[in-house]
């Protein structure tokens, strides 16, 4: 996950309909990685009856449509902004119009919940004109009559009678903001609409609708299918759990800090995986903030924010010890790390991606620093795949690139794919020949593109799956033909992926608590960080729950 740069930034692409474009194939390019096994038949979980053919590496061209699309106004109530001096209270009730609102169905909403919404903003221009976007906040009701809403307690909360007013004060880089929400409907269970309006420095910014989910389990679905079930979980005690990798039968979990608690490496021996161990817990002077970790050989790596990669030796996989700090990306150290093969990549908090020889894992050497296109304040290297000599970077705003790095002396940009949303991690394969990629973005309607990358000076979008549009997608990885995804709120997804054009989920557990004591109203809740090492399990880290094991589908 990362926070770099605020959701309110963020480019918004406005809905359009998918192209009809010709019926295509994949430019088929020689790769050394065999074919995904998509002859093997897929065993039918009871989400989605009957099994599908193979793919025979044809499709329709889909026209990208953005994370975010733009589904109408959300509730019949309106926010007088016109009829106002320059100064105003978003919290003066009389501005909001409730006329065709439902108040005997408000007074139905639960006096407790975490919810998740979607805000359809509407922004004055100067023009004269509006400005349609999508932007997401969340909101936490407390029985005794507190709560948050954007994580910040309320300054105002009514939800009795049929009255539903929440509004709260954030002050950020010596600007404050007063955001209100007053709710209309309640379309079905869990599910509230309303306006909202934004003040900043007591002067109107921004109104709008919303759609607000309970981030309960998604309509009609169970804890579980497909067979997952949860085997263990453990709680971390240092800060939030973000990541986990599973070497010499221990599960490394590194955490944020969070709540004044640092965060850090918990060590967890996992050999009975019903009945985990915690072993050890390290946190450095002044270096706790941890991402993300990866092991090879003796050798453990971990990103830090603070001070690039450091580097632990496992040869005593119970008890890591420091070996020394690499070098990182400037004042952003690192936020993710990958090994793949004899080299490790570091992609920092900034805009540079580092690779180092690690041929001797605990002796690794700095190789070279590169910077993916394009070079700009809103594009990072948050993550990368690599495979089959390429690089697939996930470059935050500036979209997803293709690097050739068989040779890092001449590292050459081979394509990118812009889709304005943050481009935040993927996964790649081969499937009848075609090389295709899973892209996953992140923050609210975030969702996995599939796109055809054999020729990555034309990479062409072929499907995508959806879960809820309030909720982001973190991390996947591809094990054969099943794409195991952590969807954050929406837990851990499992996507047959034999025919890459029609994802379709075979499992799936809802990892999300909504009443552990820690749950929060941030859309980053939930599953993070996960690993399928092929022993049978799942090993996930999660906010709030820590180590949640299970069992492999």
């Amino acid at each position: 996950m990362t926070r770099l740069a605020p959701p309110f930034l963020r480019p918004l692409l406005s809905a359009c309909v998918l192209s009809l474009s010709v019926l295509s194939g994949c430019d088929k390019a020689p790769d050394p990685v065999p074919d995904a096994g998509t002859s093997v038949p897929t065993e039918d979980s009871g989400t989605d009856a009957g099994s599908l053919p193979d793919w025979d590496g044809t499709y329709t061209e889909l026209e990208e449509r953005g994370d975010w699309l733009d589904r109408g106004r959300f509730a019949p109530c309106t926010f007088d902004s016109q009829s106002a001096p320059a100064s105003l209270s978003c919290e003066d009730l009389a501005r909001f119009d409730v006329s065709q609102c439902d108040p005997d169905a408000l007074a139905s909403v639960g006096a407790s919940g975490v919810y998740l919404a979607d805000l359809r903003a509407e922004t004055r221009l100067s023009d004269g004109g509006t400005r349609i976007s999508g932007l997401s906040a969340g909101f936490k009701l407390e029985v005794d009559g507190g709560g948050t809403l954007n994580n910040s307690p309320f300054r105002v909360r009514n939800t009795d009678g049929g009255a539903f007013f929440l509004s709260t004060e954030r002050t950020f880089l010596n600007v404050t903001t007063v955001t209100a929400l007053v709710g209309c409907k309640v379309p079905s269970p869990g599910l509230v609409t309303g306006c909202y309006a934004r003040c900043r420095d007591g002067r109107f910014s921004q109104t709008g609708t919303f759609e607000a989910h309970r981030m309960t389990w998604p309509a009609g679905e169970a804890e579980s299918s497909g067979g997952m079930r949860l085997v263990s979980e453990a709680p971390v005690p240092l800060g939030e759990s973000v990541d986990v990798y599973v070497a010499r039968e221990h599960a490394y979990v590194v955490s944020l800090p969070k709540f004044g608690r640092l965060g850090g490496l918990t060590v967890f021996d996992v050999k009975d995986r019903a009945h985990t161990v915690l072993k050890t817990t390290i946190s450095l002077p002044g270096d706790n903030s941890w991402n993300g970790v990866w092991a090879k050989g003796d050798a453990l790596y971990v990103a830090s924010a603070a001070t690039g990669v450091v580097l632990f030796d496992i040869t005593d996989p119970a008890s890591p010890r420091f070996v020394r700090s690499l070098p990182g990306g400037g004042d952003f150290g690192a936020h993710t790390v990958l090994v793949d093969g004899d080299r490790l990549y570091a992609m920092s908090g900034g805009q540079m991606l580092l690779v180092f020889d690690v041929s001797r894992p605990l002796e690794p050497v700095l190789r070279q620093s590169i910077l993916p296109p394009p070079d700009g304040d809103l594009s990072s290297p948050h993550d990368a795949f690599a495979y089959g000599g390429r690089l697939y970077v996930s470059n935050s705003y500036g979209g997803y690139a293709v690097l050739d790095v068989t040779d890092l002396d001449n590292v050459r940009t081979l394509g990118t794919y812009v889709h304005g949303a943050y481009a935040h991690h993927s996964a790649v394969g081969t499937f009848a020949g075609c090389t295709i990629a899973f892209e996953g973005t992140e923050f609210n309607a975030s969702h996995v593109r599939v796109l055809d990358v054999s020729s990555p000076e034309r990479i062409v979008k072929i499907g995508e799956f959806r879960m809820r549009p309030v909720t982001s997608v973190h991390n996947m990885l591809l094990v054969g033909k099943r794409l195991y995804v952590a969807w954050y709120m929406d837990g851990v997804r499992v996507l047959d992926v034999s025919n890459p054009t029609r994802p379709r989920q075979v499992a799936h557990f809802n990892t999300f608590q909504e009443s552990h004591p820690e749950a929060s109203d941030i859309i980053f809740q939930g599953t993070y960080g996960i690993r399928v090492p092929g022993d049978g399990y799942v090993y996930t880290a999660n906010v709030p729950r820590g180590l949640v094991i299970l069992n492999e589908p």
